[in-house]
């Protein structure tokens, strides 16, 4: 069972992203409150996690958070400021969509940037130590594989319905014959040759 909150004397929103290293679509982020009584031995990192055992908590995390939110960062936000910014952007968009003022925050990973003012803690891997995290990168993740798979069926040809767009073989198989689709992220290197070709 993951920690329930860091300190039990204030409101905390955990925070995630998902799709930092996809080669196309927006990077996705969370921001999750939860009661302080919410315990569900389930949840955890969404990525050891199986689809469906992903899809019943997001129904379970929704209806019993305080406040959930997700938010993105776009194609061209991620091109014009960076990938790193742009995962900034997006959790910041959540954090201030939520209904519940949080009075800190719990990010994942171990650097974050914001205008917010709000206190936080960057916390490595803490969607494997943090209950509200966990929460916020399964609604991330789901959220986000499910757009994907929306945009398979626009954009066939890529596995996005499998690889969500990450850089695998498919993918990048996709991309050599049926070139870069409109949500793909230009100032990323989308081939392992553009590599060569830059020396």
């Amino acid at each position: 069972m993951l920690r329930p909150y860091l300190e039990s004397n204030r409101i905390e929103a955990g925070c995630d992203e998902v799709g930092r290293g996809c080669l196309c679509g927006p990077v996705v982020a969370a921001a999750v409150i939860l009661p302080i009584d919410f315990a569900n031995e389930l949840v955890n990192d969404s990525k050891k996690l199986k689809k469906q055992d992903r899809n019943i908590l997001v129904t379970e995390i929704k209806e019993g958070a305080l406040a959930w939110s997700i938010a993105e960062a776009s194609v061209e936000e991620i091109d014009k400021i960076n990938i790193l910014n742009a995962s900034f952007l997006a959790m910041n968009r959540a954090v201030q969509a939520l209904h519940v003022k949080p009075e800190h925050l719990l990010i994942d990973g171990n650097k974050f940037k914001t205008s917010l003012e709000i206190p936080f803690d960057c916390i490595i891997k803490g969607d494997g130590k943090f209950a509200s995290i966990a929460a916020a990168s399964i609604l991330a993740k789901v959220y986000r594989d499910e757009m994907m798979a929306g945009l398979a069926e626009q954009f066939p040809g890529y596995g996005w319905e499998k690889n969500v767009g990450y850089p695998t073989k498919a993918h990048r198989d996709g991309i050599r014959k049926l070139g870069l689709t409109p949500i793909h992220r230009k100032s990323f290197r989308h081939l392992p040759e553009q590599l060569k070709m830059e020396f």
